[in-house]
């Protein structure tokens, strides 16, 4: 077993964390206090992302990305979740989904995403649809060669910078050994598009400057051509492709939490009381030493997963191991730090609080941690028939 990085990857990580640092840590507090990303400096990121040839380092070389395996993009999503997501969402990754156009729907949204002229955001959550994905209510119902769209969707992130959203419908139902559900087909929707908005969401007290939306539609007329993959086919779409989002999560989580951790541990080394650093008192110290083992575990959760997955093995499971573990240590990591600073660590002065709040959807959105732990008790007990 070698859990060294190659010395490309280590070039990748310090260029990354290097970026982080220098693009989007100057602007965070200025987004925290405002909720906003000004779209030139939005745009200004993306060009920059591009200069160092990261933009949409996601997907492969063939559709203009940089190609990277599921590791080393996970090593990128990593040192991004050091940074703000409202200005990390710039640094491109487009929907891995968009892999499923077909030729046409590429050269309109797949390579125009690659390239960065286009943003895309991806719809599943309703108002009365989260966990159950095909409880949804937003239906399709089809008219000739065209589709008639109505419906609501929301908590739909970033979609306020989007060109276009990969939106998963309704289009029918079938009985299941657990009753009636729905048919679910993915459709491409552009902004502007009669009967389809895009309306500002809820103000979260997680990420700020990282927007969530809500998206309405009244009598939407889409064209067959809109379809990405098969009609009736969008759920089985969505688990072959979004899974990754899931890892995603766990690696952005476990960059931030490194991130408070070295807050933590300056503090500790350098804050003295009693005449003696903080850090020399047990009370702390097992804490860091809590923290960083935590910290290293959720890492190797997270990697082992990705690996799995570029060797082609099964993952499913790993993968939800890795995002439960990762979040509810993010969680924990970032109460801690503040306990160590005490009273200073509430303070807008320090992103320790920003770090706490953000922890706080991470066990919520792309699962949350009860999904992840029914799909590794469900992993482990079907084998045996139970």
């Amino acid at each position: 077993m070698n859990f060294a990085l190659s010395e490309e990857q280590e070039m990748i990580v310090d260029t990354v964390r290097s970026f982080v640092e220098t693009e989007i840590y100057p602007h965070e507090n200025e987004v925290e206090r405002t909720g906003i990303v000004p779209r030139e400096l939005g745009l200004e990121i993306a060009r920059k992302c591009k200069d160092i040839g990261f933009f949409a380092c996601n997907f492969p070389e063939e559709v203009g990305g940089a190609g990277l395996d599921h590791l080393t993009f996970t090593l990128v999503e990593r040192e991004l979740g050091r940074g703000s997501m409202g200005l990390t969402v710039f640094f491109g990754r487009p929907s891995g989904i968009l892999m499923a156009c077909n030729d046409e729907q590429r050269e309109r949204y797949l390579l125009p995403a690659v390239r960065g002229d286009k943003f895309d955001a991806l719809a599943m959550t309703e108002p009365d649809a989260g966990s159950d994905v095909r409880g949804m209510k937003c239906f399709a119902r089809q008219d000739g060669d065209d589709w008639i769209v109505n419906g609501t969707k929301h908590f739909i992130s970033h979609a306020d910078i989007a060109d276009f959203v990969i939106v998963f419908i309704a289009t029918g139902e079938e009985e299941t050994p657990r009753g009636p559900k729905k048919k679910i087909t993915c459709f491409l929707v552009d902004r502007g598009t009669p009967g389809f908005e895009i309306r500002e969401g809820y103000n979260s007290v997680s990420h700020r400057g990282y927007k969530n939306c809500i998206l309405t539609f009244d009598d939407c007329r889409l064209p067959s051509s809109h379809i990405l993959g098969e009609v009736h086919r969008g759920f089985d779409l969505a688990n072959d492709w979004l899974y990754a989002t899931r890892l995603t999560v766990a690696a952005t989580s476990v960059g931030r939490a490194r991130r408070a951790f070295d807050y933590a541990l300056t503090y500790a080394a350098e804050r003295k009381q009693f005449g003696k650093p903080i850090g020399a008192n047990q009370g702390v110290s097992f804490k860091l030493a809590d923290m960083i083992t935590e910290i290293d575990a959720a890492d190797l959760l997270t990697l082992s997963a990705a690996w799995r997955l570029d060797q082609g093995l099964p993952s499913n499971r790993e993968i939800a191991s890795a995002k439960v573990f990762a979040t509810e240590m993010l969680a924990r990591v970032t109460d801690e730090a503040i306990q160590i600073y005490g009273g200073m660590g509430l303070m807008d002065d320090l992103p320790l609080a920003r770090f706490w709040r953000d922890a706080r959807v991470e066990r919520i959105w792309d699962g949350t941690s009860e999904i992840q732990r029914h799909i590794i008790s469900r992993d482990l007990l079907r084998p045996l028939g139970a």
